[in-house]
């Protein structure tokens, strides 16, 4: 019998709480309980009525927290502005007319200074925004960390380096390993991919052009082949039509990617590339049986994610306008 945290949240609230350390890397599961005692709520308020509106805002919340952390660490960096004199990393090559959300950062940052000025961070804010938004998608909960302060400077440089849908697994493994993930994150991580959905141009070459061949994919599933040469067709026009990255639960945080990989119906080749490797592989067959254990680790996972690189005490600034520095 499957059991999954969907069904007993309260369960899981509790493990995490009793058998996690209440504090980590300087940041601290209840730093803001006496100057933002309602943070939470002021999250999930604004995160709710942003998916309410637009089925996509949950995964692009959640892939803003990603491409946050890997660049100079959880900063909230990702969220500054171009200026005159300030180039930032929204135009980065993987960020350009890909990554999404702002509006609903500074909806919520906007509620936040009203309820406690000049006190919570962009890069925290980021961080809960993306639990809430798995966790509202029916996905776990667990408890975050908190006390992260707000870089005041990006990298576009390090944003174009973000790892690529394009790239060999042991590339993308390379760069988990250098800001001290494990395979195992690699496996995890990419779970989120059970949701959102991915341009035609990340994937196209697995429909016509595999690794240079002028045919498709052989390992891609049949069916699935065939509706999205129609989706996307060899045309340059269809590189920005959006696919869903799970066509079954499309909007649902559960295990079911790790299903379509098991069947060959991976949409990205990075993603099916995890049944390559021994380790990977068998992660994703045990996460394709056992919600439960995808949950389970992808909890751990991507709070270890949002450890890295954390400026903490007085280091950085707690910004009033997430997209500019004060």
């Amino acid at each position: 019998m499957e059991c999954t945290f969907n069904k007993h949240p309260f369960v899981f609230l509790f493990w995490l709480v009793f058998f996690i350390p209440l504090v980590c890397c300087q940041l601290y599961y209840n730093f803001y309980d006496a100057t933002c005692p309602n943070l939470t709520g002021i999250v999930r308020y604004n995160v709710r009525s942003a998916m309410i509106n637009d089925t996509r805002i949950a995964a692009s919340l959640l892939r803003l927290h990603f491409h946050d952390c890997f660049v100079n660490g959880c900063d909230g960096s990702v969220l500054l502005d171009d200026t005159n004199t300030f180039t930032g990393e929204k135009n980065a090559l993987p960020n350009r007319n890909s990554i999404r959300g702002f509006e609903v950062i500074d909806t919520i940052k906007s509620a936040l200074e009203k309820a406690c000025p000049s006190t919570v961070s962009c890069a925290d804010l980021l961080a809960l925004a993306a639990r809430e938004a798995v966790y509202l998608s029916k996905g776990p909960f667990w408890p975050v960390p908190l006390g992260r302060r707000d870089g005041t400077t990006a990298s576009e440089s390090e944003a174009n380096n973000l790892p690529s849908p394009f790239e060999p697994l042991e590339n993308i493994t390379a760069k988990f390993i250098s800001k001290g993930l494990e395979m195992k994150d690699v496996a995890v991580l990419s779970g989120a991919h059970t949701f959102g959905f991915a341009q035609c141009f990340t994937f196209k070459p697995r429909l016509f052009n595999f690794g240079g061949s002028g045919k498709s994919d052989p390992a891609l599933d049949t069916s699935l082949l065939q509706n999205l040469q129609k989706l996307c067709p060899n045309q340059a026009d269809s590189d920005t039509n959006l696919a869903p990255l799970d066509p079954v639960t499309t909007n649902t945080f559960d295990n079911v990617y790790y299903k379509n990989l098991v069947n060959s119906s991976g949409l990205l080749q990075s993603d099916q590339a995890l049944l390559g490797d021994n380790t990977t592989a068998s992660l994703v067959i045990n996460y394709s049986k056992w919600p439960f254990l995808f949950f389970r680790d992808f909890a751990v996972s991507i709070e270890k994610m949002g450890r890295i690189g954390v400026l903490t005490g007085q280091q950085g600034q707690i910004r009033t306008n997430c997209r500019a520095v004060n």
